[in-house]
């Protein structure tokens, strides 16, 4: 049987994010009918507020002008994830902090990581990179001039998360003829063979599709209620379980920084992302080692004693993902497939990525079923783990030791195999290209030397050298000429992100 109606059941983020990705293969399939069921009692999460690059390169698929998604939804740009006190005080000294930029190392990255190996005379992320430079003087990776989604280094967003769906939904809807309908799902019918046979509404009534795609958040309606689907919890791997979370408005000539900062605290950390008018603040922590009361207590020190003053919630978090991401003629997507805690923008990475891959392998008919879904879920389960995996690096790496959560998370029984195998090999030599054989770790090379020397890991020198060290020195030397270059011309946030709400930004 063809496959020609598809619902996808939740809005928000991942549902639109779908919506999109899908309707670009309608645009090739005209018979293909999108249809997206939206709950209108059931408000977006909102968590999600930072991206990865990668969005850049999804957002201009969909045609999205980068000037309009800027405008509409309150984004401001992104050029690092800043970890606070991620390692020990006493040793590194109070405030301690590195840099995960989004600008990739060069082609010398291995010998430039080499030489810095041997003295350590500065932060490993300003040896390799302009960025560091950049995001320290709160500057925006591009100028007014630079084409929209392009400038002179590498950078995703922070956003509005409401108001991108909403963006998201407009253009899904108006561009790719996506139906909408505002109605909660009450039942479920299965068919004969346990496959989903159709969607019985409050407003609707009864209706059929011959695919269906759960975007139903937490709820995960289909994939977890009707489908039975189990769902592999990685508590034991990664320890945080809640995030209180609360908005703050911002001065109207604040600084805008252009990074998200994560702040290390005795059981967890604090996110902080500025968006211009207001800054989105969570703090996340296990409540295996802090109690919810301490919680509260040590998000209003770090707001300065002002939290009362804001409306605040606390979330709970179950970390970990479906077993099966497709079961029988349904996709889950975005919270209905999993969650890890929000540490490298995890949630909306993983959903964009899922969905895009989905749309590229997207079924013509029932009978590819069978095979399409065992590849999906096969690259879908190599793709979760090895998140787990790079969230985990941060927390086995940190020399803290002022409570336990730090002390245990450092036990190699917490670390799946594959991590504790990288690390034993990566003690004696620098991580390399071939040490990441799949196309599917959505966290590759650059990501791991980052956090890796960023945290001190120690890695045996090596005086074996590919690139002449006339040639290394030549780099460097541009290196130090490129940084001031940009420090000295791009120009900080708020001024930019102004002249592109007034002038907009040139299209290519």
């Amino acid at each position: 049987m063809d496959i020609l109606k598809v619902a996808i059941v939740g809005g928000g983020t991942a549902g639109w994010l779908a919506a999109n990705h899908l309707g670009l293969v309608g645009v090739d399939n005209k018979q293909l009918s999108i249809t997206l069921i939206e709950s209108p009692d059931i408000p977006t999460v909102g968590v999600g507020e930072g991206t990865v690059p990668a969005i850049r390169q999804s957002l201009k698929k969909f045609g999205i002008s980068e000037a309009e998604f800027i405008t509409r939804c309150d984004a401001t740009f992104k050029q690092s994830i800043k970890f606070v006190n991620w390692l020990d005080k006493d040793s590194h000294g109070d405030n301690n902090f590195y840099h995960h930029l989004f600008d990739m190392p060069p082609v010398m990255g291995k010998e430039l990581t080499q030489k810095w190996l041997a003295n350590k005379y500065r932060a490993y992320a300003e040896n390799v990179s302009p960025q560091h430079a950049v995001c320290e003087a709160y500057k925006a990776p591009k100028n007014i001039s630079d084409v929209e989604y392009s400038g002179s280094l590498g950078y995703a967003y922070h956003l509005n998360a409401a108001k991108f769906a909403d963006l998201l939904a407009e253009n899904a809807k108006t561009r790719f003829g996506v139906n909408h309908l505002k109605a909660n799902v009450e039942q479920v019918i299965l068919g004969n063979e346990g496959e989903i046979k159709s969607l019985v509404t409050d407003s609707h009534g009864c209706l059929d599709f011959d695919f269906y795609i759960d975007c139903s958040g937490f709820a995960s309606l289909l994939i977890d209620k009707a489908l039975k689907v189990p769902f592999n919890n990685k508590a034991e791997q990664l320890f945080v379980d809640k995030a209180v979370v609360v908005q703050v408005p911002t001065l109207a000539d604040e600084k805008i920084p252009p990074f998200t900062i994560s702040t290390a605290h005795q059981a967890g950390w604090i996110w902080d992302i500025a968006l211009s008018t207001r800054r989105g603040v969570g703090f996340v922590y296990s409540s295996q080692y802090m109690d919810d009361e301490t919680a509260v207590k040590k998000l209003d020190t770090y707001l300065n004693g002002q939290l009362s003053a804001h409306q605040f919630r606390t979330i709970p978090m179950t970390v970990g993902y479906r077993a099966r991401s497709w079961e029988k003629n349904c996709v889950a997507l975005g919270l209905a497939q999993g969650f890890l805690e929000p540490l490298e923008a995890t949630s909306i990475l993983l959903t964009d990525f899922a969905a895009g891959f989905l749309a590229s392998r997207f079924p013509r008919s029932t009978q590819q079923l069978t095979s399409m879904s065992s590849r999906f879920n096969q690259v879908m389960e190599y793709a979760w783990e090895r998140v787990v995996d790079f969230i985990k690096l941060h927390y086995c790496l940190s020399d803290r030791t002022d409570s336990q959560f730090w002390i245990d998370n450092r036990d190699p029984a917490t670390m799946s195999d594959e991590l504790k195998q990288r690390l034993a090999l990566w003690q004696k030599f620098v991580p390399n290209r071939e040490d990441f054989f799949s196309k599917f770790e959505v966290f590759d090379l650059e990501n791991y030397l980052y956090v890796l020397y960023g945290m001190h890991f120690s890695t045996q020198e090596t005086t074996e050298m590919n690139a002449e060290l006339t040639e290394l020195e030549n780099y460097q030397k541009r290196l130090i000429q490129v940084t001031k270059q940009l420090v000295d011309n791009l120009p900080e946030q708020r001024p930019l992100l102004e002249k592109i709400k007034m002038y907009g930004l040139q299209t290519v």
